[in-house]
């Protein structure tokens, strides 16, 4: 599947993975860790964005738990309308981008975000979408990764690149899930993996991006 093909499923998704679908479920575990693990490393003022934020339900736990500063980036444009439904603060308060990963991070500064995160999200970038590299470049202190990885060294695929050779599985025969080992993407880019836990589907990974700002780290 190309990466047009990729980005218009997403783009015209509805029923399960919608953001229809993510605001009847609400905020998780993952919801919970991901806050838990900001808490202990960043002021409530960082600039913290959320690749595929769908209709919020993880920005909504933040922004409860009293961060000020809120991004998304969003290629469904039914997620906004289904936020302001559902988290109508999140919805007034944050910033969104309406628009595909590839063609969104591109526009940011450098070192724009204080975090950056990710929760099952990456796992469906094309090979070809050239994301990872402008991750580096947007994030100023921390990155993190909530994905699915069980398969990432299987079949000879590397996985640490989002070259050809990735493994990847097909969601109901639909949409690619790529399977790829996030340690190594990250940590081949100057960033340091600082946390790291196995949850129910997924890998959660935090990373420190090494030389970076250390301002917002309380300790």
């Amino acid at each position: 599947m190309d990466p047009n093909s990729v980005r218009q499923q997403w783009e015209e998704r509805s029923g399960e993975y919608s953001p229809d679908y993510y605001a009847y479920y609400g905020p998780n575990e993952t919801s919970e860790l991901l806050r838990a693990r900001l808490d202990s490393v960043i002021e409530s003022d960082a600039a913290i964005l959320e690749l595929g934020c769908s209709s919020g339900r993880h920005l909504a736990h933040l922004h409860d738990g009293g961060y000020e500063d809120l991004h998304g980036i969003e290629i469904n444009g039914e997620a906004l309308s289904v936020m302001e439904e559902n988290y109508p603060e999140l919805a007034a308060d944050g910033t969104f981008y309406i628009d595909a990963i590839e063609n969104t991070i591109t526009e940011f500064d450098d070192d724009q975000f204080d975090v950056v995160f990710s929760v099952e999200t990456l796992q469906h970038v094309h090979p070809d979408g050239g994301v990872f590299g402008e991750l580096e470049r947007i994030t100023a202190n921390r990155l993190i990764t909530v994905e699915n990885e069980r398969r990432a060294d299987e079949n000879g695929g590397e996985g640490d690149d989002g070259s050809s050779e990735t493994p990847v599985n097909y969601v109901h025969d639909e949409f690619p899930l790529y399977f790829r080992n996030w340690n190594r993407v990250f940590t081949d880019r100057g960033f340091t993996e600082v946390f790291s836990e196995q949850t129910d589907r997924d890998v959660f990974r935090e990373f420190h991006l090494d030389g970076g700002d250390d301002a917002i780290i309380q300790s």
